[in-house]
């Protein structure tokens, strides 16, 4: 019986180890380099609308990426490169990106801390009883509307990949997105949840859910998103 040296068998498992170590870390770099010059392939850098620290930009509605799931940011990249989510800028920049990429860019800004600055919204939230905080926190049941957090979590703080943190992102952007479900410009929410719920409501409703969501504070920084 052949004899195995057993310091083969580790060094052997250690060279494993550190070539994963290593390509994740060459993934992570590519992806902090595409953040900020782009891939030189289409694909502009990621900061000039989301931010260095991945906090978005409130006044041009650019949602904040950092922290948020990074099966739902791949999701989101995938989706735009094949054209089942709209968007003239997202569209040309995530078709640049290769799938390594997008998968990188992705555990790039899941793994971004929340913003400080996020953690105190600048507005004060609406009242118990506006319209924006009652279709958030208790539905519209007359309409079949659900209240939004049965889904995206207490505050909107977001659950999982399929339903993303509401609190603290722009209510432009909020707004803009319940318009194009809405509207049938973007359909690639599970089950098409977004498109029926969206269906019933007004524009003035829209507005309110959005202003009420982007007035929820986020998580205290280093804690979970």
């Amino acid at each position: 019986m052949r004899h195995v040296d057993p310091r083969r068998t580790i060094f052997a498992g250690s060279l494993v180890v550190a070539a994963a170590w290593f390509a994740s870390l060459a993934l992570a770099t590519d992806a902090a380099t595409i953040t900020r010059q782009g891939n030189g392939r289409g694909a502009a850098p990621c900061m000039a609308c989301h931010g260095v620290d991945g906090a978005g930009q409130a006044s041009a509605g650019y949602p904040r990426l950092a922290g948020l799931d990074a099966a739902y940011l791949q999701k989101q990249l995938e989706d735009f490169a094949s054209g089942a989510r709209s968007s003239p800028v997202m569209q040309v920049s995530a078709a640049a990106l290769d799938a390594d990429e997008r998968r990188a860019l992705a555990r790039y800004y899941s793994g971004l801390p929340l913003p400080p600055a996020l953690a105190t919204p600048a507005t004060p939230p609406p009242a118990a009883d506006s319209v924006g905080a009652v279709l958030a926190t208790r539905g519209r049941w007359a309409s079949q509307v659900p209240a939004c957090v049965q889904c995206h979590g207490p505050g909107g703080v977001g659950v999982g990949a399929h339903f993303p943190p509401l609190a603290g992102q722009p209510a432009t952007y909020i707004a803009t997105q319940l318009m194009a479900w809405q509207q049938g410009r973007r359909h690639n929410d599970p089950l098409q949840l977004m498109q029926h719920l969206s269906a019933a409501l007004s524009a003035q409703d829209i507005h309110a859910v959005a202003d009420w969501f982007a007035a929820q504070p986020l998580p205290a920084p280093g804690t979970a998103p």
